[in-house]
């Protein structure tokens, strides 16, 4: 039976969708597929941004240690990007990758891609310059925008050809790269585009790279519509979560203020975060990189309200031993998503933020985030469930193994999401995409699950071969193909390993070849040039015998798995 603040929830969304309320949901045809889509909603970024940025105008927008910048200082940056961009040639339709950390740049560099009707490809900043370059190999990037230590991982490379605007980059320092800096591409750069091209609903928008069972990353391509649809999506939440906060008594601040402590590179920190605070006009706090000491003083200080984080990340706020000398009062939401958050949490979280609400997200890049969320008392009801389909747009299936027929409550089997906010596919990838993004519009998740009577969804395991790492997917055959380069490794098998503050890190067993010599340490500072430092194996043990195989003459990797586990938690426990 739905509890109350579900029935809460459902009859304020009921008002905020209905015919005539704000954000009206009706049916069109999408890919051939009948979905629930918002009938006056934006139909482009370039409107969407255009829309909000221009109501929210005169607030606060960015904060980034001593600067500060307005929504109308954000959107008169970002339409001039899209004419630096446009005088170098950019059109409608062209990749532009980012590759930087946290700055404000890369919110003009993707609000500006996104404006002149360019793809943008967000690239992971943890990359090593070989994963930077597949990225921008395979996606046709024309430029890239970056900051000064992705640009000189990328000036390294051997014959790296593509036009790079650096940011945060001293002038001698981008001349000695052979890169221009946007700074002085801004100054000389007219204040707009000259030319305007169309953008329509289901032209691409962005790229975003995704690890999954497969070796090499793929490039998940979301329409206009799609990533308009999927923001709206959490706005809606956001908006009724509000209306009964306020119905309940609860006084909103005169502006939301979101502690930005996640990757703009990853999908949680591009469309919940960056594209619902510009609609919602909530002002961002930038933190460069990730500090618990760090981010309790900004919430301190910048009267934060919502914090959304990796389990990792509220773990360490909960852990800190400073956390009693700030002030958290203005915090109101404690929202996790990017991996599962451990049940206990649920309780800590309350004991250690007394009054704050735990919320709890599940999404993956190729659904633009939206999928699934459960909030306040439903969270503490049922803690190790990822909540239900989010509405308005959202449905949730459960499929068996050959994705044929749809499976009734409390049986186990494939997670599949379908919704407006779908991506439409793997960039050059035909394969892959008809693999996951199979007839009637459903993505197949690779997550194994099942939805209770309620509808709440438990995610049980993974089907597909990746590891969480802190937030992070780390495909296990792209570590194989790391560590097989070594001349002295026979036989390898990525799995992940349990964490109490990231939840998963990377473990591996290794047969030798005969007469090979070779330690643990070795290898993993083997692995660690070619691989971004996320993904190198914590914990490396050598097997003596050639590694168990199945029928198939495959790698037995469960029963390894098994094994190695109950080994780790051993000497975990010595």
């Amino acid at each position: 039976m739905p509890s109350a603040l579900d029935q809460q929830i459902d009859a304020v969304i009921g008002q905020i969708t209905a015919p005539g309320g704000p954000l009206a949901v009706g049916h069109a045809s999408v890919g051939g597929v009948d979905l629930p889509v918002f009938t006056a909603a934006p139909a482009t970024m370039r409107d969407y941004l255009a829309f909000f940025f221009a109501a929210n105008g005169a607030k606060e927008f960015l904060v980034y240690q001593g600067e500060r910048l307005t929504f109308a200082e954000v959107h008169a940056a970002s339409v001039r990007v899209a004419s630096v961009l446009q005088a170098r040639g950019i059109a409608k339709g062209d990749r532009v990758a980012i590759a930087m950390r946290n700055y404000p740049e890369w919110i003009t560099a993707y609000c500006g891609a996104l404006i002149l009707g360019a793809v943008a490809v967000p690239l992971n900043a943890w990359w090593r310059g070989e994963e930077l370059a597949y990225g921008i190999a395979h996606s046709g990037t024309r430029l890239v925008v970056a900051d000064e230590e992705r640009a000189r991982r990328l000036a390294a490379l051997p014959g790296f050809a593509v036009p790079v605007l650096t940011v945060r980059t001293a002038a001698a320092v981008a001349a000695g790269l052979g890169f221009e800096r946007m700074d002085d591409a801004l100054a000389a750069a007219p204040p707009a585009p000259w030319y305007w091209p169309p953008v329509a609903p289901d032209d691409d928008a962005t790229i975003m790279y995704t690890s999954g069972s497969t070796g090499e990353p793929k490039g998940a391509v979301s329409t206009q519509r799609a990533i308009v649809g999927g923001a709206l999506n959490y706005l809606v939440t956001g908006l009724a979560l509000l209306q009964l906060s306020a119905a309940a008594g609860v006084t909103p601040p005169e502006q939301q203020v979101m502690l930005l402590n996640v990757p703009l590179f990853h999908i949680t920190g591009s469309v919940p975060v960056l594209l619902v605070s510009i609609a919602i006009g909530r002002k961002m706090v930038i933190m460069h990189k990730w500090d618990a000491g760090d981010a309790l003083r900004l919430i301190a200080e910048e009267h934060a309200t919502y914090f959304v984080g990796v389990p990792t990340m509220s773990l360490e706020l909960m852990n800190h031993p400073d956390r009693g000398k700030y002030d958290l009062s203005s915090l109101v939401d404690i929202a996790s998503g990017g991996a599962p958050r451990p049940p206990e949490h649920v309780e800590r979280l309350l004991g250690a933020f007394p009054g704050k609400h735990p919320v709890q997200g599940y999404g993956l890049t190729e659904t633009n985030g939206v999928g699934a969320g459960i909030y306040r008392d439903n969270y503490l009801a049922k803690p190790s469930s990822t909540g239900r389909a989010a509405a308005p747009l959202v449905e949730i299936g459960i499929f068996d193994p050959d994705g044929d027929a749809r499976l009734p409550a409390e049986a186990v089997g494939e997670v599949a999401i379908r919704s407006v906010a779908n991506c439409r596919g793997y960039w050059r990838n035909p394969a892959a995409t008809a693999a996951a993004f199979v007839a009637d519009g459903w993505f197949r998740t690779g997550d194994l699950g099942r939805l209770d009577g309620d509808g709440y969804l438990f995610i049980v395991d993974r089907k597909k071969d990746i590891i969480i790492r802190g937030g992070e997917n780390i495909s296990c055959q792209e570590v194989e193909a790391a560590l097989y380069a070594h001349p002295a490794v026979a036989e390898a098998s990525v799995f992940g390993l349990p964490d109490a503050r990231l939840g998963e890190i990377v473990g591996a067993v290794v047969h030798r070849k005969p007469g090979a010599s070779l330690e643990a340490e070795a290898l993993i500072q083997f692995a660690g040039r070619s691989l971004a430092g996320f993904k190198v194996p914590a914990q490396v043990w050598f097997a003596p015998d050639p590694l168990p195989k199945l029928g198939s003459a495959k790698i037995d990797k469960v029963a390894l798995r098994g094994v190695y586990r109950a080994l780790y938690a051993a000497q975990e426990h010595v």
